[in-house]
């Protein structure tokens, strides 16, 4: 399975914000606890219904989309 189709967009779930695997999880809310430093073993007991490769899965799509809307934010120079 390509790991990018774990992640779903669903207007009626999250506000069409990217999803994993159709549930109420944003692949935003898995990337906030890895850059506060969490555990992959950390997210996952804390949400016991993903997988290694959910993680794996936000990761690849922040990669790939990471330069859709750079101009969006305000960076440090």
């Amino acid at each position: 399975m390509n790991l990018l189709e774990r992640i779903t967009v669903n207007p009626d779930i999250c506000n069409g914000k990217p999803i994993v695997r159709g549930m109420r999880i944003t692949v935003k809310t898995i990337l906030e606890h890895i850059a506060a430093g969490e555990s992959s073993a950390n997210i996952l007991q804390a949400y016991p219904y993903l997988e290694v490769e959910d993680i794996k899965a936000a990761l690849e799509f922040a990669a790939k989309t990471s330069d859709a809307s750079i101009n969006s934010y305000r960076l440090a120079s």
